[in-house]
């Protein structure tokens, strides 16, 4: 007599399973997460299995080096972002808020690559093939070189994929293709994490790149289980304000590039447009001589970005006083009013106080710190910064003014758009020429950077 298959409870946040129904999952604390599963079965598990090729155990140096050229898609910042380009056989997931313009950048390049005379198959789950038609002609993306197919039966995709044999792949998106081999529905954790697999060894095995879109989660994390994102090469977010013009691609996970990089896009009416000169389209709309504004140069991978940073100080009119922070870290906030109160003699403890990085932007770097220091002081004293004067450095608990890294790059950066001063660490000084046209200042406290760059 065969044995029954007993199902289980599988939690579509994280992945945990149990015997049982549970109302709050025991792994990640969510409510109402749980939906009941059958297992994979066995004997197609083992199919597939032994249908790989299997390897034997080596030394790395009779490994042979294989020097992969990749593909350039033809939109710099996308390339930028990838490493150079895409790597053969990689595997690379898109997640972004719900009309963000995943699918239109991905579009795209595949309009990109096709026009160079590649063959790309673009797998729609969610589009009809009249409604991709349109938004390529929108995007100007037609060319007989790109294959659609709205489908979401994963073996019927796979099918269809071997016989065309294409340059690349792009499914839009993983959470709503399935395999019928399988009772749970479309978007579970077990078809998107099986499903995944196979299209990660489809791409090792012939070196077809794919290209998966993932919805994501309230929280802005990819949905379903984490090891979606263990399985695949590279991780990209689409980051932005739905109903702001400026989109940014960031890699949070990058097998063969670095994670420092980003691109800059922005929303048109014919899709995503590249963004060559991002500084100066940053400060387009500055209005000089307005108290509570201050500029920072920020580093981005190889890029310095000359961004604004604006604060409003204003008394609070309730018992406890605001702290908001847009674009920077709220903890790192806290600590440079601490530093203002404490070593400079401010008192902001009755203020509402809120920063905001222009343009969408969200910096990471303790760089940023001088000129965010100085954009509340500005405002708190209603006196402005000098227009042509650059912020650089991070406030230590101490007051002190301490150096930040490729202090080079971002004065040069700063003396091409303009600017007449910078305001970096007084040990940033020492090895290197100042470029001409731009006065270095060292500074060795905040309090000395707030007489500096206040004008009475």
């Amino acid at each position: 007599m065969a044995k029954k298959k007993r199902s289980k409870y599988v939690c579509q946040s994280c992945g945990h399973s149990a015997a049982r129904w549970f109302g709050r999952c025991a792994a990640c604390g969510e409510w109402n997460s749980c939906v009941e599963e059958m297992p994979v079965e066995e004997d197609r598990r083992r199919e597939h299995i032994a249908a790989a090729s299997r390897a034997e155990l080596q030394s790395i140096t009779e490994v042979q080096s294989e020097d992969h050229e990749r593909l350039h898609v033809g939109i710099s910042e996308f390339d930028r972002v990838l490493g150079g380009g895409i790597m053969p056989g990689s595997v690379v997931l898109v997640g972004g808020d719900p009309g963000i313009g995943k699918s239109t950048l991905l579009l795209q390049m595949a309009g990109q690559l096709s026009a160079a005379g590649l063959g790309i198959a673009y797998i729609s789950a969610e589009e009809s093939a009249a409604q991709i038609r349109q938004r390529a002609d929108r995007l100007g993306s037609l060319c007989d070189e790109l294959k659609v197919l709205a489908e979401t039966n994963l073996s019927s995709i796979l099918e269809q994929l071997k016989s065309a044999g294409p340059m690349a792949i792009v499914i839009d998106s993983i959470q709503t293709i399935y395999m019928p081999e399988l009772d749970s529905a479309p978007g579970s954790v077990t078809q998107v994490r099986e499903c995944a697999a196979r299209l990660v060894y489809m791409a090792k095995e012939t070196g077809v790149p794919v290209f998966l879109v993932g919805h994501v989660t309230k929280e802005g994390t990819v949905a379903g289980p984490r090891v979606l994102e263990h399985l695949v090469d590279t991780v990209l977010y689409l980051e932005g304000e739905r109903h702001h013009h400026f989109r940014i691609l960031r890699a949070a996970k990058n097998r063969f590039g670095s994670t420092n990089e980003i691109g800059i896009f922005e929303m048109r009416d014919h899709g995503l447009s590249e963004v060559s000169n991002p500084s100066e389209i940053l400060l387009a709309e500055r209005a000089e001589g307005i108290a509570g504004s201050s500029i920072v140069c920020s580093v981005e991978g190889t890029r310095p970005l000359m961004v604004e940073i604006q604060a409003l100080v204003s008394r609070s009119s309730f018992g406890y006083p605001q702290r908001v922070a847009t674009g920077i870290d709220g903890k790192r906030l806290s600590i440079i009013i601490a530093v203002l109160e404490k070593r400079c003699g401010h008192d902001l403890s009755g203020e509402d106080i809120f920063v905001n990085v222009v343009g969408g932007l969200r910096l990471d770097e303790p760089a940023v710190d001088l000129a965010v220091g100085l954009a509340i002081v500005s405002s708190f004293r209603n006196v402005p910064i000098e227009s042509k004067t650059v912020a650089l450095g991070e406030i230590g608990l101490g007051g002190e003014i301490r150096p930040v890294n490729q202090v080079e790059r971002r004065v040069a950066e700063a003396s091409s758009l303009g600017f007449e001063r910078c305001l970096v660490a007084r040990s940033n000084l020492k090895g290197w020429k100042r470029p001409e046209g731009v006065e270095v200042i060292g500074v060795g406290g905040l309090e000395a950077a707030e007489d500096l760059a206040l004008r009475s």
